[in-house]
């Protein structure tokens, strides 16, 4: 039951532990929820890991659940406890409660793929840039927040750049992203000297899918999915919202994602191409 310190990582599986639980009793949601005096949503919220849970949550399932194993429930009730610790990102978690679940998991995952149709991502950004960017998103958040914004988008990127435990990236960028002027010309050549600069990392595949390309199974948006070192944590698809975001975890979800990725990797130009066109880019930006 022990591994990793990540609060949300340890909400996660904790919550996959108290559904086993749950299964193994042949019970529903519902039916504990009934058994319990509280909402069914709660129930789903704590399995799902989107809520923080108690000690004393964890003891009265247990409770429901009929776990005769004390050195079990102690060692749950230590998992909750362990999970109401905050990581550096709950700092700022009143910039977006749902963000900061993202950035737990981004934190403890080992690789990511990130499909970017609109802007650059944001673990490849320069302050310049994610400053401009996130300014023209949210247009009436004031410079204090932006720079907070930003801060926090910095200190994702750390992982990015471990020597000892890198994260392992692939990114597939759409061409618009590359040729919206964010911030202006010399923030977008900067931009593009740091994205070369990223796809030269041995840990980091960079493509750019090309407006030759026509339509692919990229069209319908955004999305990233996050793998991570333990087995018994399950990959996660990531979709973010304009004031809510979505996390899929079942295997069809996962599924589907991951192989609508292997279509973009296919259509989209390979490591070097890309680096061509990136550079092409930057010289027009430079003209």
């Amino acid at each position: 039951m022990a591994g990793n310190v990540n609060p949300t990582v340890r909400r996660r599986r904790l919550g996959q532990e108290l559904r086993r639980l749950r299964e193994d009793r042949g019970m529903t949601a519902e039916e504990v929820a009934d058994r319990l005096l509280v909402s069914q949503s709660k129930i789903s919220r704590l399995e799902n890991g989107r809520r923080s849970i108690s000690p004393r949550d964890v003891r009265d399932l247990c409770g429901v659940y009929e776990v005769e194993d004390r050195r079990l429930v102690d060692s749950l009730m230590q998992m909750a406890k362990e999970s109401r610790q905050q990581g550096w990102w709950h700092a700022f978690a009143e910039l977006s409660p749902t963000y900061s679940v993202y950035i737990g998991l981004e934190t403890d995952a080992s690789s990511l793929r990130v499909y970017e149709p609109q802007v650059v991502p944001g673990l490849m950004q320069t302050p310049a840039y994610a400053s401009a960017v996130i300014s023209g998103a949210l247009p009436e958040v004031g410079e204090e927040e932006v720079a907070s914004r930003v801060q926090v988008r910095m200190r994702r990127q750390q992982r990015v750049w471990d020597d000892k435990q890198p994260l392992r990236l692939w990114a597939v960028v759409d061409e618009a992203a590359l040729r919206r002027q964010v911030g202006g010309r010399a923030t977008m050549t900067d931009q593009l000297a740091r994205l070369m600069e990223c796809s030269r990392l041995p840990h980091v595949t960079l493509q750019v899918m090309p407006f030759t390309a026509g339509a692919h199974p990229g069209v319908n948006g955004q999305y990233t999915i996050l793998e991570f070192p333990e087995a018994t944590d399950s990959t996660v698809i990531y979709l973010e919202g304009g004031t809510s975001d979505l996390y899929l975890e079942k295997p069809h979800d996962v599924q589907y994602y991951s192989v609508m990725y292997e279509h973009l990797r296919a259509q989209a130009l390979s490591p070097e191409e890309s680096r061509t066109l990136i550079t092409k880019i930057a010289e027009e930006y430079g003209s």
